[in-house]
């Protein structure tokens, strides 16, 4: 009997950036990793969206779009995917009707072929509008459900279980929302191989036999394998899988690895990998990446994570932005605040954007003490304002949040909210331009509208737009801090106004990523 082929995405230069860098990263550096992955074969990638589109602008002086172009044309006839996060597109904030049309048409404007969309709270309502627009702008529709483990110790109430996404898939198909594969994406790496394994087989008696299943997760728990096992065994027809070095850890399993786990395996095989070539592209991915900054924590199994379901993606973003503010002594009480976080929240599954806002509000609790103060997307998604979670919040801790921030409750729809506010939408983004005398596009209104003020700092000049890429330059001297007992941390502040995170050890000194030799 012929063995199942396997079809592969790779996440390596998308979601494998997110994961292990914060997505900070040159397009000049790894698009020569890019034409070794095609040359060896691989024809279906992850080539943007998430919060590679915002890192563009934030920390890479780049244009998303402009990459974008670059990817179309170092990969001809490759299925390329970008990551939409429902009506919150590739932002944190959501986004009205006109926006969530736009990001699909300017997507496809740019080279890409297919759109993978979820919604962090499985609320369908935050599904048919994007979906609509992405089938409606000629690209495949990849609709998600997404998945955790919710931590141990927690009354599940119906929801993260095989039944409960078996009845969001439903809700998706009755809602009419149009699709051509369905992905189940595991962002935390935190549900057990079982919860896999039933998941897909409840999906595939759903689907039928020809609709393609997806399935992501990965490896910061250190199950990723065994759920990707468990995927194919229960019906999966796809994985997810990155190339070193970024692979595993925080993010995907490796292409080479999972072909290992499959070897002698009669069933399965991963289709079109040869892996010999698939060693000679990692070789060329690890020289362009070699000059970077690999956080620790991006490069090994967290088994707290059961605990603390941060996924990969909003892990290493917010360890980045606390090295930025010089808080890295914060990570380990933010990561144990992270569980009445979900507790408490209405059990939104941790991946963009409620992950971050799971962050945001257990680091909140961990510097200024437990709801003293809320983080304002935390309070808003408990409120209502991003859709509704698979269970009601606590009760006290929505009146908490209601008096925090100044909000009632809401049942109105994301859309309904967000159409009826002056301050989204074209018109606001156009003004946005019209304001700093740059050029209305299609492409600076969405980047106006996703990106705000950061998003037009960059189009009047990106040269002087922030450089967050973390590179060697700075972790040698880094670790040396780190090993010297005499290494301080510094915040200097310049004139009043310009501020700088210095850090000074008995060798170098360090202000923001670059490092200085002491002689």
């Amino acid at each position: 009997m012929a063995k199942k082929q396997i079809k592969v995405m790779c996440t390596a230069f998308r979601d494998g950036f997110q994961s292990v860098i914060g997505a900070r990263v040159f397009s000049k550096d790894f698009m020569p990793a890019v034409k070794a992955a095609y040359d060896a074969g691989i024809r279906w990638f992850e080539a943007g969206g998430g919060a590679r589109f915002q890192a563009c602008y934030f920390y890479c002086q780049e244009d998303a779009y402009d990459v974008m172009d670059e990817f179309r044309r170092t990969c001809p006839d490759a299925d390329l995917q970008t990551l939409s996060r429902g009506v919150n597109v590739v932002g944190l904030d959501s986004q009205p009707s006109d926006m969530i049309k736009l990001h699909a048409e300017t997507f496809k404007k740019h080279g890409i072929s297919s759109i993978r969309n979820f919604d962090a709270l499985n609320d369908v309502n935050n599904l048919k509008w994007s979906g609509q627009c992405i089938h409606d702008a000629g690209l495949k529709h990849e609709v998600v459900v997404t998945m955790m483990g919710l931590p141990p110790g927690i009354d599940n109430q119906g929801t993260h279980t095989p039944e409960f996404y078996r009845d969001r898939l439903k809700m998706i198909m009755d809602a009419g929302i149009p699709f051509d594969r369905v992905a189940f994406k595991d962002a935390s790496g935190t549900s057990t191989p079982a919860t896999v394994y039933n998941t897909m087989k409840l999906a595939r008696q759903l689907l039928g036999k020809d609709i393609h299943i997806q399935f992501h997760s990965h490896e910061t728990a250190g199950n990723g394998i065994a759920c990707y096992l468990a995927a194919l065994e229960g019906g999966a027809d796809g994985l997810d899988l990155s190339l070193a070095p970024m692979s595993g850890g925080t993010c995907q399993p490796d292409i080479i690895t999972m072909w290992h786990a499959l070897d002698g395996d009669d069933r399965f095989e991963l289709a079109g990998i040869d892996v010999d070539k698939v060693r000679q592209a990692e070789a060329v991915f690890k020289a362009q990446m070699k000059d970077y900054f690999l956080p620790p924590e991006a490069t090994s199994v967290s088994p707290e994570i059961v605990w603390s379901p941060m996924p990969g993606g909003a892990l290493t973003a917010n360890t980045q932005m606390l090295r930025d503010f010089g808080m890295m002594d914060k990570y380990d009480a933010m990561i144990a605040e992270m569980y009445d976080c979900v507790r408490l929240g209405g059990f939104g599954t941790s991946v963009t954007p409620v992950s971050q806002f799971y962050g945001q509000q257990a680091l909140n609790n961990a510097m200024f003490g437990k709801w003293k103060k809320i983080a304002p997307g935390y309070g808003k998604m408990v409120l209502g304002y991003f859709g509704k979670t698979p269970v009601a919040p606590d009760p006290e801790i929505v009146k908490i949040c209601s008096e925090a921030l100044q909000l009632e409750p809401t049942t109105k729809t994301v859309l309904e909210i967000n159409n009826a506010d002056p301050k989204k939408g074209r018109a606001a983004a156009e003004k946005m331009l019209q304001d700093a005398g740059l050029p209305i596009t299609d492409e600076n209104v969405f980047i106006a509208a996703s990106c705000l003020e950061k998003g037009i700092a960059f189009l009047k000049d990106p040269s002087k737009a922030p450089n967050g890429v973390r590179k060697n330059a700075a972790t040698s001297d880094l670790k040396a801090g780190a090993q010297n007992p005499g290494g301080k941390d510094f915040t200097v502040t310049v004139n009043g106004k310009d501020t700088f995170e210095m850090q000074l050890t008995d060798i170098s000194c360090i202000i923001g990523t670059v490092g200085q030799d002491i002689d």
